[in-house]
């Protein structure tokens, strides 16, 4: 762990791999919710970094970081959001022979797979899951798309993603989702937010309950458990 001073009331917090920087982001909010963590104004956590801003005294802060005994995430730490998608994307044959298996196994495997939250950016509402097992990474493309549909479900080397707008964008798309992961109306606005995990369901499948519903509406309440 590394920790650098940012201006005169932030920290950076360095580590060496994204699992460290998640597990790092969820020990400084247990730390806050207890109320053993100085008062931070700003949390934010990144690939491989936390970024601490809004303190008083950041050199106390800094000196007891690097003592700081940092458990490892559990399987089942964070709230879990249910995503119902249909996989129809454009690249999911070309993303199915680079995995070796048809495009139907494709929903099976995602929705297998224990994704996280590990940082948010690019837009609003873009969360950058974690949890990807290596054999199923996949490069981005060569040539970006100028649109990517709002809604779009993709993957790009160890990162899982769903794009909340249209925008441009080089992941692979395999699927798509009616979930409004950005309303300025909703508190919060982001349905994704750093630490929780998320499960692709395929779209109507009895197990996504009343996820789907709720997610299409704008709502979000009851898509998590």
């Amino acid at each position: 762990m590394r920790v650098l001073p940012v201006g005169r009331h932030a920290l950076l917090v360095e580590v060496d791999s994204g699992a460290e920087a998640e597990a790092l982001h969820a020990e400084v909010l247990r730390r806050r919710a207890a109320g053993t963590l100085p008062p931070v104004r700003e949390v934010v956590p990144a690939a491989r970094t936390v970024l601490l801003d809004g303190l008083a005294d950041p050199g106390a802060l800094a000196a007891d970081l690097v003592r700081w005994d940092v458990p490892p995430l559990t399987a089942e730490s964070g709230p879990e959001l249910r995503v119902p998608v249909r996989y129809d994307g454009p690249d999911l044959a070309e993303v199915a022979g680079m995995w070796g298996v048809r495009p139907e196994e494709v929903p099976d495997i995602v929705g297998g797979i224990r994704f996280r939250v590990a940082f948010c950016g690019f837009a609003p509402g873009f969360g950058y899951l974690t949890g990807l097992p290596e054999r199923y990474r996949v490069p981005r493309r060569a040539t970006p798309r100028t649109a990517v549909p709002a809604g779009s479900v993709a993957l790009a080397g160890e990162y899982a993603g769903v794009y909340p707008r249209s925008s441009p964008g080089g992941w692979q798309l395999i699927g798509r989702t009616d979930t409004v992961l950005w309303d300025p109306a909703r508190e919060p606005a982001a349905l994704l937010s750093p630490g929780t995990r998320v499960r692709f369901v395929v779209e109507g499948a009895e197990d996504a309950g009343g996820a789907a519903g709720a997610a299409r509406s704008g709502g979000g309440a009851d898509a998590r458990e």
